[in-house]
């Protein structure tokens, strides 16, 4: 296997991994912006350029970019995120230009006519149509409300119908002008591919793009505190959230061993204690997510309303008990060879390889090796998980109830101020059944 990585003279980066065996190639084009760098007068327009992507182009209509790919036997799609965006693709080998130049058109060329802005516009309303009918889409966009309020990071990505509504074809030019630049940009490509000549599509394509300075992006600040719908579903989703580390800081390694033993799979303290013990709930789990100058650590599960209360209280348990006695090492031990596992089992995919890749050099500016995330992982041990915990128990939550109907605020509001307790040893002594 072979990484190889070249500067563009504007500041684009290319990186390639040959995967030996391979006959497709996994590949895109990942863009250091996303729903964070957006004002109050923009919000959901990263989203929404990313649909508008596939609406045409000056050279190509929105049914030939289907064709055009699709007529390679390839896919081709598009993610927003808090940080980022990604237009990537899949095809066989060989074919790889071809999806690299509509790529390259839909991001370059796009008309954003009138009219293809009014017919997606009512796509997206839908879009958030159907995240109002989703309960974990709630809670989440609750949770990250109060966790970072009156600030981009903590709006939902999508938007809102009102703000999708007002959108016109400008915001789009000036949105593009304003972020797209060669140096936030990477191009990445992982399976079947020839380093030399993706360089040489790349240098094509996007070597007229002109470097200049960003705007600067402000930093996360986060608030802590609790909310709640009364919408009716069957049942009382419970967000719980936590701040933790961001992707920068060498103690997000420990977030994630932490996360993976208090709630991240069957074997975990809160599956057995709360669903295979207690029978509170079908599932519930933890992660963990970063960004650059923030983190979260959070738990989520869904039960009867009559419950929610007593599922809570036991979250709050499960971490007090870390926090005074830490993990025991077979716990420690089995969460670190999850994750290791994990890491490894991905990068048997080329696409997860090429979007690695890509988030390392916008993240932190250079490839990691596996063999460095992998001494990280082995460098966690019980004091750190222990002491983690313990930041953890001082921190001020971010709580979100729905489905509770009119109950789900007086919960919510509860749940946070069980959390925001600071005696450890008295909430373990509650753990006695």
């Amino acid at each position: 296997m072979t990484i190889e990585l070249t500067t563009l003279s504007n500041g684009l980066r290319v990186v390639t991994h040959h995967m030996p065996r391979l006959e497709t190639v996994s590949f895109g084009v990942w863009v250091a912006v996303g729903a964070r760098h957006e004002r109050a007068d923009q919000h959901g327009l990263a989203h929404f350029l990313e649909h508008m992507a596939f609406k045409g182009t000056s050279s190509r209509t929105a049914r030939q970019i289907a064709d055009e790919i699709e007529g390679v036997g390839g896919d081709l799609n598009a993610s927003t995120g808090l940080d980022t965006t990604a237009y990537f693709a899949r095809v066989l080998k060989g074919d790889e230009q071809v999806a690299l130049e509509v790529i390259a058109d839909i991001l370059l060329n796009s008309k954003f006519s009138a009219e293809d802005v009014d017919k997606e516009r009512v796509v997206i309303q839908q879009e958030i149509a159907a995240s109002d009918d989703n309960p974990d889409d709630i809670a989440f966009d609750l949770m990250q409300g109060v966790a970072y309020p009156r600030q981009s990071i903590g709006r939902p990505i999508l938007g809102t119908k009102a703000s999708v509504g007002a959108f016109q074809a400008a915001d789009f030019k000036s949105y593009l002008e304003e972020h797209y630049l060669p140096g936030a940009i990477v191009v990445s490509a992982a399976g079947a591919v020839h380093h030399k000549a993706i360089v040489r599509h790349v240098e094509a394509l996007f070597g007229g793009l002109t470097s200049r300075p960003r705007g600067t992006e402000s930093s996360a600040l986060y608030g802590g505190g609790f909310a709640a719908s009364g919408k009716p579903f069957e049942q009382s989703h419970v967000l719980i959230g936590l701040p933790s580390p961001s992707y920068l800081d060498p103690g997000f390694y420990t977030a994630q061993v932490f996360s993976g033993l208090f709630g991240g799979g069957m074997s975990s303290r809160l599956f057995q204690e709360i669903r295979e013990d207690r029978g509170l709930c079908y599932s519930i789990n933890s992660s963990v997510w970063g960004l650059r100058d923030t983190g979260m650590l959070s738990v989520h599960a869904a039960t009867s309303p009559e419950l929610v209360g007593e599922l809570a209280e036991l979250v709050a348990v499960q971490l007090a008990e870390i926090a005074d006695t830490g993990p025991t090492e077979a716990e420690l031990q089995r969460s670190k060879a999850q994750l290791k596992a994990g890491l490894l089992m991905a990068l048997e995919s080329s696409a997860v390889n090429a979007e690695q890749m890509a988030r390392q050099l916008l993240s932190q500016g250079r490839l990691i090796p596996i063999t460095e995330l992998i001494e990280r992982v082995d460098a966690v041990d019980q004091a750190r998980i222990k002491s983690f915990a313990q930041t953890l128990m001082e921190e001020t939550p971010s709580v979100a109830v729905i489905g509770s109907g009119r109950k789900s605020s007086g919960q919510a509001s509860r749940i946070a101020a069980r959390f925001t307790s600071r005696d450890a040893s008295a909430v373990a002594g509650k753990a006695a059944r």
